[in-house]
């Protein structure tokens, strides 16, 4: 299993606009014929007028086979990229492998925070090593929705995300932690590996299967 993870800039003002032929035109077109979409949403802090979109497939070349088929749908070439096009000034891809299984939410009602940190290179491995150790003593205060190591795009890196019901449970939940030995012990070996740390809170479309 991979995963892709896609960041796309749009014009300023213009997101509505975007999400709103992504839900009615893209979702209905794409649905998840050419790769299991996992989760869609908008950046609400960090880089604003930003969609984040959470992709799965069995393996690079399942992705490589059905984002060829995407590129014959006439719906999607000549309806669906032909407006979105002017919408967006950039796009970010990445290639993820799994670290832990991705653990949905079993209810709705969620916003999600995105967080990256890059590490030196070559300690990767040994930062994740550190956080999955420690998963169990964190997810007493919240639990991890998805862990992941990039592939492709940029290197040494990894992606993780969590679940919260509100911005004020995310305060209350990581003052916990931060009082954790456990927690503080992991801070002290794993922080000295890392170059870069970026988060992002994301509010669930519509459309988004993890909501």
């Amino acid at each position: 299993m991979i995963y892709e993870l896609r960041t796309y800039t749009l014009v300023p003002g213009k997101q509505g606009e975007y999400l709103k032929l992504s839900g009615e035109v893209g979702r209905k077109t794409r649905g998840d014929k050419y790769g299991k979409l996992e989760g869609y949403w908008s950046t609400e802090f960090g880089t604003l007028n930003q969609v984040v979109h959470l992709w799965s497939y069995a393996d690079l070349n399942e992705r490589e086979r059905l984002r060829a088929e995407l590129a014959q749908n006439a719906d999607w070439t000549k309806s669906y990229m032909p407006q979105i096009r002017p919408l967006q000034l950039a796009q970010e891809n990445k290639i993820l492998s799994p670290q832990l299984p991705l653990k949905p939410p079993a209810e709705s009602g969620y916003i999600y925070e995105l967080r990256t940190y890059r590490t030196i290179p070559g300690k990767v491995a040994e930062w994740l090593g550190h956080f999955k150790a420690i998963m169990p003593v964190r997810e007493k205060y919240s639990k991890n929705v998805g862990l992941w190591q990039t592939e492709m795009g940029q290197l040494n890196e990894a992606v993780h995300l969590w679940a919260y019901r509100d911005l004020n449970e995310r305060a209350a939940v990581r003052a916990k932690a931060l009082q954790d030995p456990q927690w503080q012990a992991f801070i002290g070996k794993a922080t000295p590996l890392l170059v870069e740390m970026r988060s992002v809170v994301l509010n669930p479309v519509p459309f988004s299967p993890l909501k």
